[in-house]
């Protein structure tokens, strides 16, 4: 098994690059994410993954400040997350999560370095890139579908999956499965 730090680095790299690479006026645009602009979803992400960590005793400083600078606010936060999931005993620690028990570092990795995947795709849809996701990213985002079962659907995690002709790639399949149009 991946470690949960090794995963959210190979996620992070092609993430922060893309954010990095968004031109000032991007972050405003609307992304594929109803009512969410490109820095609404750094945002997100950054919100999202502190709230899992702060919850479960990890200490990540003050938010850095999206507004100001999405992409700086990104690397500030993968930064310290980095660190935190590169801790053998915040990884390991139990609770008991939405599919029973489990850990920190499987639970960060199951859902929040797929989501750091699926929003990379969120956000170069947004500003006109593209996310560059590669077999085995949607390897990841399938599988992570698959695990999630129904619960993929429930307000707040994607909307319902779009109907895609047979012929359709496999890119263009997976992310209609997440309510994304590709």
């Amino acid at each position: 098994m991946i470690s949960p730090a090794r995963s959210h680095e190979a996620a992070d790299r092609p993430l922060s690059a893309l954010l990095d690479a968004v031109p000032p006026a991007g972050w405003t645009r609307p992304s594929p994410c109803e009512g969410w602009t490109a820095a609404d979803v750094v945002e997100h992400m950054i919100g999202t993954q502190r709230d899992f960590l702060t919850t479960h005793g990890v200490d990540l400083g003050e938010a850095p400040d999206v507004a100001a600078d999405p992409a700086a606010a990104w690397r500030e936060h993968a930064t310290r997350v980095a660190e935190a999931v590169s801790d053998e005993a915040v990884a390991a620690r139990a609770f008991d999560g939405f599919f029973g028990p489990t850990t920190v570092g499987a639970a960060f990795e199951q859902f929040y370095v797929w989501d750091m995947v699926v929003h990379r795709w969120d956000v170069a849809r947004a500003v006109g890139a593209d996310a560059g996701l590669t077999d085995e990213e949607l390897d990841r985002i399938e599988a992570g579908a698959d695990v999630f079962g129904p619960a993929l659907h429930m307000d707040g995690i994607c909307r319902p999956a779009l109907d895609v002709p047979e012929d359709a790639d496999r890119t263009r399949r997976i992310l209609a499965r997440l309510g994304r149009r590709a």
